[in-house]
């Protein structure tokens, strides 16, 4: 971590300062300080609050894609409908992170070549500061509506459609392979064995989501990226907004404080066309994701638990000691029925419950749903967890997943407990020793009554004896 004397001297500059202040503006702000994150919501108005902030101990600011009515207002304990009435819309941000920084340039390039070839002309580009780039797209670049639905709405489904069309669109029309090579965009050449040498990953064919990784399809509702012309915490490199066609040209070294001249826009509205990104709403999202967004979604999860050895509890816990975010989710629902299945089939099954019987009570809850999911997605899904005989547990309270859904569990749930699994094993771990005590209690009682019951024979037979000797 750099020192504060070097955070004060490029944060005291004023057109630093100014182009923060415009990048916050209707969004929710997060500052990080030495220790962490400060208090949330919080809002920059000011350019002074930027140099005041950095006093403190600021060390990086990060805003939401989200824009807001009036952000202070915003609440962890807001329902879906709530945050879509303050929600005043959002812009798409795909946040393309890479270890090789080759293949991060190549990806961000690549994102930028698929968005022109749908007609977006206001593309953003900015570095992140450490290891990759985001690509983005203003908000007033949308359609208003889709499938009679306002487009401010379709947040965070919005922008994972769009995120998993273009992984699809980009493996199938800019990436080439052969016996020898891979090609991409028919300009830019590597093989197998320098792919899985870059990747770390050992392919004996290639996966193009080894190359193209996007971390937008697991975002939530009040998401947050680090500011244009933020300093990085780690790098001390700064987050900043580069020409979209000049990516495979930046170096790292441009991003450097003492390097910074230029200050252009991340987003420039200025250069909308209006419902330049309909063709690409369109093709998102009549795209077909057979098993795309299960499939990334649970790979991400396995990763995090990767060094975890998950033990199942030795009988499966039933429904009568599932949490009420669970029980709420299967009563049906009317929006997130694909984020909910990939929670409940993983919950089900960290539960202990068989495939056979996950795809019973899954087919079950989908007749539940208003409009219910399509068989073939239902089957993607199901057939996909068979596959794989890792278990992964659901993802925890704190990633945002059952608030979106309008399903969260009370404060003092989450602060007790860090997912689903983790609370029904606690209550169904707790009426197990109620049993045990009941159990042991009940065979107290007839010792007891077998005492009595031989005091009261031991009595009898004494008597008898005190008769027979008279």
């Amino acid at each position: 971590m750099f020192d504060i004397s070097k955070r004060l001297l490029y944060y005291k500059r004023r057109e630093i300062q100014k182009a923060i202040i415009n990048a916050a503006k209707n969004r929710e702000v997060g500052i990080k300080y030495e220790k962490g994150f400060g208090k949330r919501p919080d809002i920059l108005v000011y350019e002074k609050e930027i140099i005041d902030s950095v006093k403190k101990g600021a060390i990086s600011f990060h805003i939401s894609e989200e824009r807001w009515i009036n952000p202070l207002n915003l609440s962890s304990e807001m329902r879906v409908q709530e945050l879509n009435d303050l929600r005043k819309g959002w812009d798409l941000v795909l946040d393309i992170d890479c270890p090789n920084w080759a293949y991060a340039k190549l990806t961000a390039y690549l994102f930028v070549k698929a968005l022109r070839l749908h007609g977006i002309v206001s593309i953003g580009c900015k570095f992140s500061g450490n290891k990759g780039f985001h690509i983005g797209v203003p908000f007033e670049a949308f359609p208003k509506e889709v499938n009679n639905l306002h487009i401010k709405e379709w947040f965070p489904d919005g922008p994972r459609r769009i995120a998993i069309y273009l992984v699809g669109y980009i493996s199938k029309n800019l990436i080439e392979t052969n016996d020898s090579e891979i090609i991409f965009d028919k300009k830019y050449k590597t093989t197998l064995e320098k792919i899985s040498e870059a990747t770390g990953i050992k392919q004996h064919k290639f996966d193009p989501l080894s190359i193209i990784e996007i971390d937008t399809l697991l975002i939530s509702s009040r998401h947050m990226y680090r500011s244009p012309f933020s300093l990085h915490e780690k790098s001390g490199l700064t987050s900043l907004p580069i020409d979209p066609d000049k990516i495979m040209e930046f170096e790292k070294k441009q991003a450097d404080p003492k390097n910074i001249k230029d200050i252009i826009p991340f987003l420039d509205v200025s250069k909308v066309k209006e419902n330049e990104a309909l063709q690409l709403v369109i093709s998102a999202f009549d795209y077909d994701k057979e098993d795309i967004e299960y499939k990334r979604l649970y790979d991400k999860e396995a990763q995090k638990s990767k060094k975890k050895n998950y033990e199942l509890p030795e009988q499966a816990i039933t429904e009568e000691y599932f949490p009420e975010s669970i029980k709420k989710g299967l009563l049906g629902l009317k929006d997130g029925k694909k984020r909910f299945l990939f929670i409940l089939i993983n919950f089900l099954r960290s539960s202990g419950w068989s495939d056979k019987n996950i795809e019973e009570r899954v087919i079950e809850w989908n007749k539940k749903n208003p409009e219910p999911l399509k068989e073939n997605y239902l089957t993607g899904q199901l057939r996909y967890m068979k596959q794989n005989k890792e278990v992964v547990p659901p993802p925890n309270y704190s990633t945002g997943y059952y608030r979106d859904l309008g399903i969260a569990e009370s404060e003092n749930i989450t602060r007790m407990y860090k997912n689903p699994v983790a609370y029904a094993r606690r209550l169904y771990e707790q009426n197990n020793e109620q049993n045990k005590k009941k159990s042991r209690k009940l065979t107290d009682e007839q010792k007891e009554m077998r005492k009595k019951f031989r005091e009261k024979l031991r009595k009898v037979k004494k008597e008898k004896e005190e008769q027979s000797n008279k």
